[in-house]
């Protein structure tokens, strides 16, 4: 799997939902097999059944987190030196030029990203066109709609 990077935010998140993942909803669904298997004939209990698809989905996820976590590079945001540059860990002021619209995101991990707070990841269209550029420089970004052509701002 390809190294990606993360910050130590970011980590602490996934490592949160692992641990939770294996302390309370493993066990969780573990009593709800064994209730059901008290109710007898499995091949006519729901619940069982239910149940087991619970614990299916529990253990994906957590093999899921696992390789997200090993494949992880953690960046201390703090540690970053100062840079006129986007780099990893930055926040961005950008404006569509056709239209003058300014958006602000912060770039960050693939595992980060969310849209309705800003977060976009250094992975996608736009955080990949950003990576390495300044204040005043336009990057153009293929998007659904088309090229998009974005002035940088601001940069923090």
């Amino acid at each position: 799997m390809k190294r990606r990077p993360i910050s130590a935010e970011g980590h602490r998140k996934l490592q949160e939902e692992i641990d939770r993942l294996v302390r309370v909803e493993r066990p969780r669904v573990i009593k709800e097999i064994e209730i059901a298997l008290g109710h007898g004939d499995l091949s006519e209990n729901a619940e069982y059944t239910y149940a087991k698809e619970k614990m299916s989905l529990i253990e994906t996820r957590l093999r899921d987190l696992q390789a997200r976590l090993s494949a992880c590079d953690v960046i201390d945001l703090e540690a970053l030196p100062e840079t006129d540059r986007i780099v990893f860990g930055s926040s961005v002021t950008i404006e569509d030029v056709d239209t003058s619209e300014q958006k602000v995101y912060k770039l960050l991990g693939q595992d980060e990203a969310d849209i309705s707070k800003g977060i976009i990841s250094v992975d996608s269209p736009i955080g990949r066109a950003l990576i390495g550029k300044e204040v005043n420089d336009v990057v153009e970004v293929k998007t659904p709609n088309g090229l998009r052509e974005f002035e940088v701002l601001e940069i923090s």
